[in-house]
């Protein structure tokens, strides 16, 4: 059966805004960036992501995606809009308007597991509406935060009607699988690490054990 490979950045260049523990990991410079989309365009079995809302979603990513004929998906936090160093509203529409999809992220970027009934409203209701509002979209697919998601979290998600989830479990993904795995590329990444890293076939046996990895968080 053929596969898909999800490819996720976060943030590109130098970030504007404090970074929460871990995540400057998951920031890369721009040339790097580049260098890393080059060599994913033109490959019909790759699909590029955005995470957290960062500025240079819009400032960096847009202009190179369109330059190369790509598209991504952006997975807003709708918690930060116009926040500094953070994708403001009057630029969403830009990223929709330029052939992106929108899609959720949350509210604050916390995890989804153990929320409360009221929590849960506003991190997969509340900020599905606001970003739908503003890109004047429907937002039908969301990227779990932290990677983080058990039983409950894919029940509820399903529940509110998202078409599509996307995780960060490193294995590849079948087409029309509603649970998407992601790779992430990570600070010291470059094209010919994405390559090897990401893009190289692997082992049956490594994506067995990635796979069953995934079915074990969604039946916890």
């Amino acid at each position: 059966m053929a596969t898909v490979t999800n490819v996720c950045f976060h943030g590109v260049g130098t970030p504007r805004r404090d970074l929460e523990p871990g995540e400057a990991d998951y920031w890369i410079g721009r040339d790097a960036f580049l260098g890393i989309l080059d060599e994913l365009a033109g490959r019909p079995g790759v699909r590029i992501s955005f995470d957290d809302g960062n500025a240079s979603d819009v400032e960096i990513a847009l202009p190179a995606l369109v330059e190369r004929g790509m598209t991504a998906t952006f997975f807003l936090l709708a918690g930060r809009l116009d926040d500094a160093g953070s994708v403001h509203r009057d630029r969403v529409r830009a990223l929709a308007a330029g052939g992106m999809p929108i899609g959720s992220h949350g509210m604050d970027h916390r995890s989804w597991r153990g929320l409360t009934a009221d929590e849960s409203r506003v991190e997969l209701g509340e900020a599905r509406d606001v970003l739908s509002e503003v890109s004047g979209t429907q937002v039908v697919e969301a990227a779990l935060p932290l990677g983080r998601y058990d039983r409950g979290v894919l029940s509820e998600l399903r529940r509110r009607g998202y078409d599509r989830v996307y995780t960060s479990d490193q294995s590849d993904a079948r087409p029309d699988a509603w649970l998407q795995p992601r790779f992430s590329v990570r600070r010291h990444d470059t094209a010919a690490t994405v390559h090897e890293r990401i893009l190289r076939a692997r082992p049956f046996v490594q994506r067995a054990e990635r796979r069953v990895a995934q079915l074990v968080k969604s039946l916890r």
